[in-house]
């Protein structure tokens, strides 16, 4: 499944994320293109700019590998290539995650990027109800490889984990060390510096 990253105040602090209507199997999803129009209409309504809500592509990968397919890049490259800037996440069913940043400029840059839960961020809670919800009115899964099956909507989402610290939280950083311990504090100083745009 896929959906848009939103970032209203930093342009790499994902704050929430939109899924839109669109049909998946295993290997593809299709977005609904009525569905991105109004997803873009509600967020342009909401007084968002597309850097704020149309520059980050989420979507999953089945197993643990979230290395880029063909398809992703081609999509990536088709629906985001005139943009000044971009970015394709890619979680997988196993944990994993790729993130690369592509900036439209000449001359192109691309980097990947390491992705870091920010605990410290605030929002507004978590509210899985309502996330199964959006799951469920937007995401129809089907069957690639069932002839003359019918489409499903997709199944209950897992019970979320539960977080009670904060990168505040004494403690917090404890199972990080040495060389981890310092890219995860240079990604807060470049974090930072992001947060001035």
């Amino acid at each position: 499944m896929g959906g848009f990253g939103i970032c209203p105040h930093n342009p790499l602090l994902v704050e929430d994320i939109q899924l839109v209507q669109q049909d998946c199997t295993y290997t593809f999803v299709a977005f609904d293109d009525g569905s991105v129009a109004d997803f873009f209409d509600g967020q342009v309504d909401r007084g968002l700019r597309p850097e704020h809500f149309a520059r980050i592509w989420i979507h999953t990968h089945p197993g643990d590998n979230p290395e880029p397919s063909h398809t992703d890049e081609k999509t990536f490259a088709r629906v985001f290539g005139k943009s000044d800037w971009a970015v394709m996440f890619i979680l997988a069913c196993g944990g994993d995650a790729y993130s690369r940043l592509r900036i439209g400029s000449q001359p192109q840059v691309e980097v990947l990027t390491k992705v870091v839960v920010d605990y410290e961020s605030e929002f507004g809670g978590c509210d899985f109800g309502a996330w199964q919800q959006e799951y469920l009115q937007n995401v129809t899964a089907s069957d690639a490889f069932a002839v003359g099956r019918a489409s499903r909507k997709a199944p209950k989402a897992p019970k979320a984990p539960e977080r009670s610290e904060t990168r505040s939280s004494p403690g917090w950083n404890d199972n990080f060390k040495g060389e981890e311990a310092q890219a995860i504090h240079d990604d807060y100083l470049i974090n930072d510096q992001w947060a001035k745009w």
